[in-house]
C-alpha cells in the first residue's frame, strides 16, 4: 500500500534497515561513551577548573570532539526513530501479526528514547551555555592591581615563574577587589609559607596562570620578588 504522498509502499526491509542503523548508531554512541570514561569524565562534567581554567587533567578537545559525536549521533538517531514512527502504521498493514506486536514493542522502545533525547538535548543546551558563560568569563581580560618588577634568580618568585613586568591579577585570596595595599600580598604569603599559591597575571595581554610556594631560601623574605602596587 503505498503512503499518502505517493511514494513507493513502505516495506518490512525499509523498516529493517532503520533497525539496522539505528543498531549502529548506537554502537557508535557506546563507543564514544566508552572513550569518555577511560578519560575519567562523561556529559556532564565541567572541563575548566573551579578557577574557570581549561583543565589540565584531560584532554580537552578529545573530550569535546567525543561529546559532539554523542550528540551528532543521537541526534541522526532521533532523525532514524521519527522516521520509523511516522512508516510503522504503514508497514504494520502489511505485516504478519507476530510482526505487528514487535513493531509495538519497538515503537514503544523508540517513543521513550525520543523522550530522553529531548530530554538530555535540553540538559545539553543548558550545559554548553554554562560552559561558554565560563570559558569567556576565563578568556576575559581582568584587571591588575600590583606588577613584579624585580626577580630574584633562584628564587621562589624565579622558580615558579613569575617574570619581571607581570601584572597580577590574583594573588592567592586578594584580587582588584579586596586588594587594598601591599600588606595584603604580605599577609597572604606569611600564611602560606609551605604551601602552593595560585597567582594568575596578565603577561604581554595574556592571562599566565602560576604556582607560586613561600619559602625560606638563601636569599631575603619568601619569595624573592619584588611587588609595587599599580597606579590606575
Amino acid at each position: 500500500m503505498a503512503d499518502p504522498g505517493g511514494s513507493r509502499p513502505v516495506t518490512v526491509s525499509d523498516v529493517q534497515q532503520l533497525v539496522k542503523r539505528k543498531d549502529e548508531i548506537e554502537a557508535q554512541i557506546k563507543a564514544y561513551y566508552e572513550l569518555l570514561g577511560q578519560k575519567g569524565v562523561g556529559m556532564t562534567e565541567p572541563l575548566v577548573d573551579a578557577e574557570d581554567f581549561p583543565r589540565g587533567d584531560i584532554d580537552i578537545y578529545e573530550v569535546r570532539t567525543a561529546r559532539h559525536n554523542i550528540i551528532s549521533a543521537e541526534c541522526v538517531l532521533r532523525k532514524n526513530a521519527e522516521v520509523y514512527l511516522a512508516s510503522a502504521p504503514c508497514v504494520l498493514m502489511v505485516s504478519p501479526p507476530g510482526l505487528q506486536n514487535d513493531h509495538k514493542a519497538l515503537m514503544k522502545q523508540v517513543e521513550e528514547a525520543l523522550h530522553q533525547l529531548h530530554a538530555r538535548e535540553k540538559e545539553k543546551r543548558a550545559r554548553d551555555e554554562a560552559e561558554a558563560l565560563a570559558e569567556a568569563r576565563s578568556q576575559s581580560q581582568p584587571q591588575a592591581f600590583a606588577r613584579v618588577n624585580a626577580v630574584t634568580p633562584g628564587s621562589p618568585a624565579s622558580i615558579s615563574g613569575l617574570q619581571v613586568d607581570d601584572e597580577i591579577v590574583e594573588f592567592g585570596s586578594v584580587n582588584i577587589n579586596n586588594f587594598q595595599n601591599l600588606q595584603n600580598i604580605a599577609t597572604v604569603v606569611q600564611h602560606s609559607e609551605g604551601r602552593p599559591l595560585s597567582v594568575t597575571v596578565i603577561r604581554g595581554g595574556r592571562k599566565v596562570h602560576v604556582g607560586l610556594t613561600p619559602k625560606r631560601w638563601a636569599g631575603k623574605g619568601l619569595l624573592g620578588c619584588n611587588i609595587i602596587p599599580l597606579q590606575r
